[in-house]
């Protein structure tokens, strides 16, 4: 994969302060995207017996792998709507939630720039 990418919109999102070869031409100021995910009872047994058997829980991974899809998206969203085409220095944080620690943020952040 490259260490960057783009969106149907053209939005570049890359987590390096710059894209090689394309020179910044403005700064629009920190964008975000947060996507809050809630764990399934049944999946949260499931992946609790897989990990006492040592496997990996591939429903939590794709729960992860789209929670944080869903931020990038929410974050090229929010830049092309400042006028922007691409983000640079792209942050992923991970965080548990929850009276009883059962749901997920996923939250991302960058700096909307015209490439």
């Amino acid at each position: 994969m490259p260490p960057h990418w783009k969106d149907a919109r053209g939005v570049t999102v890359t987590t390096t302060p710059t894209i090689e070869g394309q020179p910044i031409r403005e700064y629009l100021g920190i964008v975000t995207g947060e996507v809050i995910v809630g764990a399934n009872l049944f999946r949260d047994l499931f992946a609790n017996i897989r990990d006492i058997v040592g496997g990996r829980s591939g429903s939590y991974e794709r729960i992860l792998a789209d929670a944080r899809e869903q931020a990038i998206q929410e974050l090229q969203a929010e830049a092309a709507s400042r006028g922007g085409n691409a983000v640079v220095g792209i942050d992923l944080d991970y965080e548990v939630i929850g009276d009883t620690g059962s749901m997920l943020m996923v939250s991302a952040s960058g700096t909307a720039v015209k490439v």
